[in-house]
């Protein structure tokens, strides 16, 4: 496939408007300069497109249109296609791992709930880049659709919980839609069940709706904690979907050309 330059990119969002929330606010995120690439089989009238942002692949189109070696610039990334991508997949890679998602929409106003005494909840500032470097490299995947500590911490689209200079508990705009923002929170170890993440996540709620847009939330069918957590937050499951973990790219040779 050929990448797209940015300023290429707005001419092609379309063919992901009519997909579910969090799949839009994905695309539209992506638009913004230096968090997204894009792709397509040619840059005119193109017959397949495709979208990355963070380690989540959109693929929409043909997938005659392309060899399995266009595909390799999505190895281990989490890809969600239309089924008829499958095959293709298959042939680019050696492991395709499906995995069963459920989409969350934000219906049911929360109340914030109170935190320990010495914890303070409130929005994320440039000045907190650091504080969110010190989370460390499991927490990496928090700040990747923005670049890094320092763009989530820039960005205004975030919240989190604050004990003697150290984030607790963080929560915030994964993917930026026009309609719809699909939140990601995480919550240290050792500080879990202190409802810190629910604090978070109710104050970034009432940030987005006060944007006028709606909150998602999207997580694995087999964790119970995140639905829990959407469920006590005021989400209200939408739709399931599978997207697919990509490995290495297929050892093969003759596969990837075909």
């Amino acid at each position: 496939m050929i990448e797209l330059p940015q300023s290429q990119a707005a001419a092609f969002s379309h063919w992901f408007a009519d997909g579910p929330p969090g799949t839009a606010a994905l695309a539209e995120h992506a638009l913004t300069p230096g968090l997204g690439r894009w792709w397509a089989d040619r840059p005119v009238a193109p017959r397949a497109v495709a979208v990355a942002c963070a380690d989540h692949v959109l693929l929409r189109g043909e997938p005659t249109a392309l060899a399995p070696l266009a595909l390799l610039p999505f190895a281990e990334r989490y890809v969600r296609a239309p089924a008829r991508f499958l095959p293709l997949l298959g042939h680019a890679f050696d492991i395709v791992v499906p995995w069963e998602r459920l989409g969350y929409v934000h219906r049911v106003p929360v109340p914030r709930p109170r935190v320990p005494r010495g914890v303070t909840v409130r929005r994320l500032t440039r000045e907190d880049a650091p504080a969110l470097a010190a989370l460390g490299p499991e927490a990496a995947w928090s700040h990747a659709s923005w670049g890094g500590p320092a763009g989530l911490a820039a960005s205004g689209h975030g919240w989190a919980a604050f004990a003697k200079g150290r984030v607790l508990a963080m929560a915030c705009t994964y993917f930026r839609g026009h309609t719809h923002e699909d939140v990601a929170c995480l919550t240290v170890p050792e500080h879990r069940r202190q409802r810190l993440a629910l604090a978070c996540v109710t104050a970034l709620c009432q940030d987005i709706a006060a944007r006028g847009h709606t909150p998602s939330w999207n997580c694995s069918r087999d964790n119970r904690p995140s639905r829990l957590l959407a469920w006590t937050a005021g989400f209200r499951l939408e739709y399931e979907y599978v997207h697919h973990l990509t490995s290495r790219p297929a050892r093969s040779g003759a596969n990837l050309a075909a």
